[in-house]
Formats: structure tokens, sequence, C-alpha cells
């Protein structure tokens, strides 16, 4: 028997984990004030880029010391700057649970080529034993694994008397999730994930610690123009005043100016966590009277409230391969993309097959909601197909 269609579609389909779902209300006349045709180093072009961080700062709540900065290369750009320009002073700690975070090790270990290094791995759902973190090392971490949904609880595990530097990927954590600057040196995130902003720009927060140590070591191997943030020793300030190391996009500048002035209308950070977490609530509430699906983070603690990935427990399904699972899982979203009821919400290509579903701030609860209706009948009609092939 044929399931029947759900009667509505999301208003906003967008579920993609990157770039993600715009503000609710944007549209393209949202940019009508941005510099076009105007330099960066013009009065206006500095002033944008200026309030840029200024809003940063305000609705992440930075602390006054901490320096922001606008860099190249969204935020893969803004972990290889500090990672080049930051390590190699002390041995490594790294920690990793998914792709992106693995990607950071291969880069230390294989690009840096740095000896001493402490690999802290856990599989995707789980998270490694956080306390075994040296805090006479630099640690490098990210706080949301965006490709398994797994978070770190907090930053408990992290000593406020650290002789190391802590290096975090945030972004898919910042805007949505408490970073606890106290015991963060470096902070890095994009425009376009949790506030939807467009992308190719990163951000870059500093500590006076990481300020210390970048005007008190220079690393053993060249750094590319993008990558040097001192000059003559001292930290180059003007990188975190607006004064950007290559031209940006003054579209995207202003784009992300409404998207922060967006966040401070829905109630600054606590605002923007609490939608997170309501539509992360409609997901858990799916999965309590749904028998067929799970989080892929079995505990609740470390479970994201941004990349939210899901998998299918059905046993007539896991009894298949895992290639015939990634199958069913992109079958299913398929069938949901062709009704235009849902886009981009497929498990990341090297993460175990079923479900990643974005709820950061912009995206409605009410149309997550929408999306399990859909993904409920594209569940029955993909399962029904895949037992006729059989």
């Amino acid at each position: 028997m044929t399931a029947a269609k759900p009667a509505s579609r999301p208003t906003v389909p967008h579920f993609s984990s990157g770039p993600c779902a715009k503000r609710p209300g944007w549209t393209p006349q949202t940019l009508n004030d941005a510099a076009l045709g105007r330099s960066h180093r013009a009065k206006i072009g500095k002033a944008k880029l200026k309030l840029a961080i200024e809003l940063t700062r305000e609705v992440l709540e930075v602390p006054a010391g901490y320096k922001i900065g606008i860099v190249p290369a969204s935020d893969t750009g803004a972990v290889e700057m500090a990672l080049w320009s930051l390590l190699g002073a002390r041995p490594v700690t790294t920690i990793a649970w998914e792709s992106f975070g693995e990607g950071w090790v291969s880069d230390i270990v294989k690009e840096l080529k740095l000896k001493d290094v402490t690999k802290l791995h856990a599989g995707y759902g789980e998270i490694p034993d956080l306390s075994k973190a040296d805090p006479a090392s630099d640690i490098v971490f990210t706080w949301n694994g965006t490709t398994s949904g797994v978070r770190v609880p907090n930053a408990d595990w992290i000593k406020a008397d650290r002789e190391g530097l802590t290096i975090c990927d945030a972004t898919s954590a910042a805007f949505a999730q408490n970073l606890d600057w106290a015991k963060l040196d470096v902070v890095t995130f994009s425009w376009q994930k949790a506030l939807g902003g467009e992308a190719a720009h990163g951000m870059l927060v500093l500590s006076p610690r990481a300020v210390a140590r970048l005007e008190s070591y220079t690393p053993a191997w060249p750094l590319p123009k993008i990558f040097r943030m001192t000059k003559g020793g001292k930290l180059n300030e003007g990188i975190f005043e607006g004064e950007t190391i290559n031209t940006p996009s003054m579209l995207c500048v202003e784009d992300y100016l409404d998207a922060l002035g967006w966040a401070k209308s829905v109630g600054g950070l606590k605002g923007l966590m609490a939608r997170a977490d309501a539509n992360t609530k409609v997901l858990a509430d799916w999965k309590a009277k749904t028998p067929w699906i799970d989080f892929l983070a079995n505990d609740p603690a470390i479970r994201s409230n941004t990349s939210v990935c899901m998998k299918v427990i059905d046993p007539a399904i896991t009894a298949l391969s895992p290639d015939a699972q990634a199958d069913f899982a992109k079958k299913l979203v398929a069938l949901v993309e062709k009704e235009g009821a849902g886009y981009d919400f497929a498990h990341y290509r090297d993460a175990p097959a079923g479900l990643r579903i974005w709820c950061g701030a912009t995206v409605e609860a009410r149309d997550v909601a929408l999306l399990t209706q859909w993904i409920d009948w594209a569940f029955a009609e993909t399962k029904s197909t895949f037992a006729k092939a059989a």
C-alpha cells in the first residue's frame, strides 16, 4: 500500500549543513546597502568591516581582550592560519572524532610534519576521552563535529592553568552553542554556517595567550602571505580592525551584517541557542515516536544541536551491506528533494549512512516538523522499493 504524501511542505526547505539556510525573511533586497564597486580600504569599506567585527564580539559575547579578525578562505583558512602560525613550539594533542577533525590531524602530521603529536581518536557518534588531553601541549579540536553530530559537552576538561594553547574549530558551534572563552585561545568559524551567511570568509579569534605566542615564536617553515599575522615580531593589529589581508567581498560582508542584526533581534546568543535547541527537540520528539530512526550519537550530552546526524535502525535496512544502506539513505533524501520538501540532508560522504539535518538558529522548528513528515513518507516509499528489488 502506497503511503499518503504529507499535505504541506516546509516554507524554507533548506537543511544543508553548509552553506546553511538564510535567516527567516531574508531577501536579496537586504543587501541593497552593500558597498559595491568601492574599495574595501575606503572609509565606507573599513567601517563595514569594523562593524562586522564589533557585532561579532557583541553577539558571541567575546571578551574585550580577545582579537577578532576577518581572514581568507572560510573556516578552513582560519584554522590553517592558526596551525601554520602557532604550532611547533610545544608538543601537540589532536582530538578528532569525524572527518574535519581528522583533516586537521592530517595537516599537522603530514604537512607540518610535527613529530611530538598525541592523537586522541573516536569513531562517528562517539567522542574521545577528553581528560587525556595534556595541558602542557597545544590542543587542537573541533567543538562540534559537523559530520558526526557530536560536540564536546563543555570545556571543563581544559585546564585553566594550561601551559599550551587550545585551538578550536568552532564553525558549526558558534552562534548555537555556548563557547567557554576563558578556556579557548584560538577560535575559528565561518559566515556560511550557523548564521547562514555567504561563503569564502573566515573568522579568527585570538586570546591574549595566542597573541603572546605569535609575538614570541617563529615557525621553522615559511608562511604564505595570507597566513602572516605579525609584522616586525608584533601582531598586525590592522587585521583585527577590519584591514583584511586580501580583498573581501563587500556583498558577503553586507550579508553577514544583516545576519548579525537578525541575531540581535532574536535575543542574541541566548536566543540563537534557544532556537537551535527547539529545532533539535523536534527531531528528538520525532525519534521518540518513530521506531526506525535514532541519533548517531547515543549520549545526549554530546549530541549536536546544529548538525544533527541520525541513523536508520530498521532491521530490514541494517541487514543490508554498508553500500546498500548508503544507497537507501540517498534514495530517501532524493525522493524528498524531488518533491521540493527538503534539500541536502543526506549523511556526509565519509560518515555512516543516514541523515544529517541542520537545526541551527536560521531554521524554523515548524519546517523541521514538516520535514519529518516527508521523511516518514519517503522512508515507506523507499523501503517498499528496496523490498521489491530484493
